[in-house]
């Protein structure tokens, strides 16, 4: 990153490094709802495959009020996030078991997500991109959704399932 000398800089560097993870989310939670055993995980993490998608046309939006191409930056911490979830996957199988990890997984990258969006509002806010911030404080309220979502599937049936 020794490219970044501004805030500016470090917002682009940091958006590109999130467009490029939700790319790889798009691409994990298939995967991962059809891996899942519980009906409402299952929905959730089809539902938060929707809500990804949209995530990704706002942060395409947020790029074009920065006058720059959407493009991403690999995001190894998605790419290793994503890769602890699918050796959940393998090394369980399936059941309840699988649905608890699933869950942890999918838990690990919303609070990822959780806090790179947190920050790239602040930055926003702070270089006078209400617009984007804006955008940006929707895909947050989206993302910790999906924490209490998963949570709330954990603590009323999967966790006891799985135990």
């Amino acid at each position: 990153m020794a490219s970044a000398k501004t805030l500016e800089d470090l917002f682009l560097h940091t958006l590109q490094d999130i467009y490029h993870g939700e790319k790889q989310i798009t691409k994990a939670l298939p995967k991962m709802a059809k891996a899942a055993t519980s009906p409402k995980l299952t929905e959730a993490l089809q539902t938060h495959l929707r809500e990804t998608e949209g995530q990704i046309e706002r942060l395409e939006k947020v790029f074009q009020l920065m006058d720059e191409r959407p493009k991403g930056k690999t995001c190894e911490a998605i790419k290793g996030l994503i890769k602890e979830g699918e050796e959940v996957i393998d090394d369980t199988g399936s059941g309840d078991v699988c649905d608890a990890g699933l869950i942890a997984a999918g838990q690990a990258v919303e609070h990822y997500e959780i806090a790179r969006y947190g920050t790239l509002i602040a930055w926003a806010k702070q270089l006078g991109m209400s617009q984007a911030a804006q955008l940006l404080e929707q895909n947050l309220q989206e993302e910790k959704h999906a924490d209490k979502l998963l949570n709330t599937i954990a603590l009323e049936s999967v966790n006891r399932k799985a135990a």
